[in-house]
């Protein structure tokens, strides 16, 4: 009887409160994130995240968005996923392979799996699907069949371990290490967040085999070998060490900490210019969680040093990092790098994880702002509205449009990254320490802070409207502070009424506004914070600007002049860095206050328009991450009109250099040339006699090539005049500068050949002559192109034989 009139009372309470705790009788859900680790951080955390179980997202842009991620987790096909697994393990699969990188000629293959078990795990904590999670258990189930068929050393990957000899011999190879962190990552999600046991011990499997591979590397062998991108090894290994307390797993984090990148930051020196941008990243994020798991105060110096150059120095308006690919000049000198391959996704992903480290030790405001911009700026606004797809560059070029992957043809890293993005909104809203609640972002969701027995349901249209609301719902009066971010952007004051009395508050931006009191069930606090208008200026060009509004990025609409649906959806992420551009308007005016020449359009959310400013046209604004479907512009040229006279005047000049330019290649053309080789066109490749060993080939910006690594070579078979000499012209890109390798014709060298600097971002001729010995009397000559044993020979875009005029 007792128990019955429990269970009626509980049943009624439930109802009450609107169902807020209805699941405190079956589970309790830790506030920490990583519950199920059995190492606690050694350092103090300011900021806890809460388990993504703990929150829902209501209705607005981000749940719309992770909804499309839902369903295209639920369409990708786990047997073709699983498929270079089964093949590479011995074991039978019928399934078709999957396009892109996941080809099964690929070298990166493989990683996809790993993301998708991570955005399954994230998809799972943040919905319930138990859908998804079985598909997840099934992958993990039949992965772990092929690491028992691959032997007993607890190696699993979709290629050979030979790809692990070749990066330990610096032998050229596509990041074997950053596509294993992948599959470590996947799996350990799966632990943390599905409670799968199975892939715990598959991933601490995989940990005994990596001990055992890099136990046998001296430090000189094992710092060598970590020149070639590996993801965040270092980050997963403390992870792992986080949930199962081996010691081994934390040494082992250590043994891929990149000494020569981390000791410059220790010295607090900006020596970023010319890496690869997400190689380095993850390295840094690895750094942070290993201050988390060691203690060690010089990771922390990595991690903030780090940050700060980056974002202070290195960032575009949007967020995002990177110009193909790369971090190219010196801090703040950005102007110039403006480009179709500007701004990764993949780095503001990572730039996110690293932030989440860094906020949780001083809840310092700053990194909540940073995280909002990027947020709405990148991340959101790198998915298709239409149907899910995913973003690898987010173009700063003006004029440009939105590119995205297909399906099952694409599976770029930001394909992968992108699985996640989506997946996880939950996870940075809210944060928490004893006493306090951190509200960072305002986004429209639920919160259940279990062991405080409270529930806060934010309700908001942000950022279409300016205002949140939170409703308490509590089990019993709780004192707690309330600390909600006052953002940047919100200089114009902030409005707060609590149950509806307005309140006598001051709030700094880029501060927290704290509100303490005993909290009942059924309190609200409305927060208002009126956005405005302002200019992002380029840090080395003020005449280069973005314009804002509150934490948006809007972006001008520019229509679909020479745009098809077939230029947004691709194989090949840069297939269209080479598609037919458009002019776009110059803002002429003399006048700084950008709220004289941009309006807000009347009856339009969100929506703007530049005033008698636009040359030759005014133009449109909307919030970038709605921008869809049509070309765009980012940042614009802001001068007065006498530098913009100056700017048409150096463009006609240009244009008629370029125009002569073209003129004279296509007279010589006309009169020398004597034969050429389509590359990478299976017709124009055999006629030609290819012959290959370690020669690989694609596309690039709408040219194909084709190249050899590490002491392979390719050879073509090219028509000569016996009586005439002749002349080898070769087309390169101008970021491969560095490239050196050999070149032969009928295996007489023609030395040692470089890929030269000052071509940057554009494909360049170069010729070289052929000694008359060796075309004297002869119809065809074999033009062998071969790479030295560490490097590359091309890539080649082109390739003539010429008479000599």
């Amino acid at each position: 009887m007792k128990k019955q009139l429990l269970i009626i009372v509980l049943a009624i309470f439930s109802v009450v409160i609107g169902g807020a705790f209805s699941s405190f009788a079956t589970e309790r859900i830790v506030g920490n994130e990583y519950s199920v680790e059995k190492i606690k951080p050694k350092v103090a955390i300011r900021a806890h995240p809460f388990n993504l179980k703990q929150v829902r997202l209501l209705d607005g842009p981000f749940k719309e968005a992770m909804e499309r991620d839902r369903k295209y987790l639920h369409r990708l096909d786990a047997d073709r996923l699983l498929h270079n697994f089964r093949v590479n393990a011995g074991l039978a699969s019928s399934a078709k392979p999957l396009g892109g990188w996941e080809g099964p000629n690929v070298e990166l293959r493989g990683h996809t799996v790993g993301h998708y078990l991570s955005a399954c795990a994230l998809m799972y904590a943040s919905t319930g699907d138990e859908r998804l999670k079985n598909k997840a258990d099934y992958i993990v189930r039949e992965l772990a069949k092929c690491q028992r068929s691959l032997g007993k050393t607890g190696y699993l990957s979709a290629y050979p371990e030979s790809f692990i000899d070749r990066v330990e011999a610096g032998k050229p190879v596509w990041a074997p290490w950053y596509t294993l962190h992948k599959i470590y990552a996947g799996l350990l999600d799966m632990y943390i967040h599905c409670g799968n046991k199975q892939a715990l011990e598959v991933v601490e499997g995989m940990a005994v085999w990596a001990k055992m591979r890099t136990d046998r590397l001296n430090e000189e062998q094992m710092q060598r070998m970590l020149r070639n991108e590996f993801g965040g090894m270092n980050e997963v290994f403390a992870n792992l060490y986080a949930v199962t307390g081996n010691p081994d797993h934390l040494l082992l984090a250590q043994r891929f900490d990149h000494k020569v990148i981390f000791e410059s930051l220790l010295r607090h020196e900006d020596r970023l210019k010319g890496l690869h941008a997400n190689t380095q990243i993850p390295k840094i994020i690895g750094a942070a969680r290993e201050y988390e798991m060691a203690g060690d105060k010089r990771y922390y110096e990595v991690a903030t040093f780090f940050w700060d150059e980056v974002v202070d120095c290195r960032m575009y308006s949007i967020g995002g990092t990177s110009n193909f690919e790369h971090w190219r000049t010196e801090p703040c000198v950005l102007a110039e790098e403006i480009s179709v391959e500007s701004a990764e996704t993949c780095c503001t992903y990572n730039m996110l994880k690293l932030t989440r480290h860094l906020f949780q030790w001083s809840a310092q405001p700053k990194y909540a702002d940073y995280y909002e911009r990027a947020l709405y700026n990148q991340i959101l606004a790198s998915q298709s509205p239409e149907n899910g797809m995913m973003m690898y560059y987010v173009a700063m070029k003006p004029g440009h449009f939105k590119v995205f992957n297909l399906p099952n043809e694409s599976f770029w890293c930001c394909t992968g990254t992108g699985l996640e993005n989506h997946a996880k909104y939950g996870n940075s809203i809210y944060f928490y320490d004893d006493e306090d609640l951190f509200v960072n972002l305002f986004i429209a969701s639920e919160l259940k802070w279990t062991e405080k027995e409270l529930a806060i349901r934010q309700e908001t249209k942000f950022p279409e409207r300016d205002n949140t609301t939170l409703i308490i719902k509590a089990k019993k009066p709780t004192k707690i502070a309330v600390r909600i971010r006052i953002p940047y952007w919100a200089t114009n004051g902030v409005m707060v009424k609590i149950n509806g009395e307005p309140q006598e508050v001051t709030a700094v931006p880029s501060s927290y506004l704290t509100l303490q009191r005993i909290w009942k069930d059924g309190d609200t606090i409305e927060v208002t914070m009126p956005m405005s208008l302002h200019l992002h200026r380029m840090p080395d060009d003020a005449s280069v600007v973005c314009i804002m509004y509150g934490p948006l990025v809007l972006g001008g609409e520019l229509g679909t002049e020479k745009l098809t649906h077939e230029m947004q959806y691709v194989a090949n992420q840069r297939s269209q860095h080479n598609a037919p551009s458009i002019e776009v308007p110059h803002l002429i005016t003399d006048n700084n206050d950008v709220n004289a020449w941009v309006k807000p359009v009347l009856d339009k959310a969100l929506t703007f328009r530049t005033v008698n400013v636009g040359r030759p046209y005014d133009v449109t604004l909307v919030p970038f991450y709605k921008l869809y479907g049509q070309r765009y512009s980012i940042y614009w040229s802001l001068n007065t009109e006498q530098k913009y006279v100056k700017i048409l005047e150096e463009r006609k000049k240009q244009r008629e250099k370029e125009a002569a330019e073209k003129a004279a290649r296509q007279k010589k053309i006309a009169e020398q040339l004597v034969d050429s080789v389509k590359i990478a066109d299976e017709l124009s490749e055999r006629e030609h006699n290819l012959q290959v060993k370690d020669s690989y080939s694609g596309e690039y910006a709408q040219k194909n090539w084709r190249d050899a690594r590490g002491g392979g070579w390719f050879s073509y078979d090219m028509k000569v005049l016996p009586d005439v000499p002749m002349t080898l012209e070769c087309t390169y890109w101008g970021n491969d500068a560095g490239r050196t390798f050999e070149i032969l014709v009928d295996d007489v060298s023609l030395g040692t050949v470089e890929i030269e600097e000052g071509h940057r971002d554009k494909f360049f001729y170069k010729e070289y002559k052929i000694p008359f010995e060796a075309t004297k009397s002869e119809k065809l000559v074999t033009v062998k192109f071969k790479a030295p044993e560490q490097g590359f020979a091309g890539g080649v875009f082109g390739l003539l034989i010429l008479k000599e005029k």
